[in-house]
């Protein structure tokens, strides 16, 4: 299938591993120019290595925290300087802790919000300028199944990345005039490390094994197995690519049919 990517300038935040790690193959395989970050720089540059030596694309990597607008602003400044232009950015953070509600502190609220909503404003507001230079662009964030139904131990996230697909439906009707889709990805249980993380919490708290908690997702999902990051990283390359031109202001499922509503 032709994408329409090959040459385009194309951000990734949280690209180091799991699902942004993924999703930054996915462009460099399309020829894309790949910016990347994260907030452990090892990581990071391991992470650009492996996809320069597999692609052969060109890669820039830069460590920085997306809840920094100051950061933000310089790591958009520094590709706009080198490559003239941005294209896409794919908007993405690590997720909050699994906590309830009465677990909760206020700072804790706090962080969630600054690291999973403002990131996507701080990125937002730095790329679309960009993008409406070129009449063309595309904003896409990584959420979570948590936006259409709360997920037990996820208050935070349950919370909070509902205000994302708010924000980003306000963007798409802003600047659809200019050529910009905003869409959200929503996956369900996926094989990462947030996931490896979560499944200890809950295995502790329920007194039984990882494995058993896996098997409790696997059984719950219809296709009867969790996600693989690179069936993450297809959808947010076709809602980037030409053949989704149309699609704007949506938030896209990727859970293997967990989420039951209509």
């Amino acid at each position: 299938m032709e994408t329409g990517l090959k040459g385009k300038v194309v951000l990734l935040a949280g690209a180091s591993q799991g699902m942004g790690r993924a999703a930054a193959q996915a462009f460099a395989a399309e020829g894309a120019i790949v910016g990347i970050s994260a907030r452990t720089d090892d990581k990071l540059q391991k992470a650009a290595d492996e996809i320069r030596k597999s692609t052969g694309a060109e890669v820039y990597a830069q460590c920085f925290d997306v809840s920094y607008q100051a950061a933000v602003e310089k790591f958009v400044a520094d590709i706009v300087k080198k490559y003239g232009r941005v294209d896409v950015c794919v908007a993405n953070a690590a997720g909050p802790p699994a906590k309830t509600f009465l677990q909760t502190s206020t700072e804790e609220w706090h962080k969630a919000f600054e690291m999973n909503f403002m990131s996507v404003v701080n990125l937002a507001r730095e790329v679309i300028p960009q993008m409406q230079k070129n009449k063309w662009g595309r904003l896409i964030t990584i959420t979570s199944t948590s936006v259409r139904q709360p997920i037990p131990d996820l208050i935070l996230s349950s919370a909070i990345r509902p205000a994302v697909v708010g924000l980003v439906k306000s963007l798409a009707i802003e600047f659809g005039k200019d050529g910009i889709t905003a869409n959200n990805v929503a996956p369900g249980y996926t094989a990462t490390e947030r996931l490896t993380e979560l499944a200890g919490s809950r295995s502790k708290a329920a007194g039984v094994s990882e494995k058993d908690i896996y098997d409790r997702w696997a059984n719950e999902i219809p296709l009867r197995r969790v996600g693989k990051p690179e069936e993450i990283a297809d959808a947010i390359v076709w809602l980037a690519s030409e053949r989704a031109s149309y699609v704007t202001g949506q938030t896209i499922l990727v859970d293997g049919g967990i989420y039951k509503g209509m």
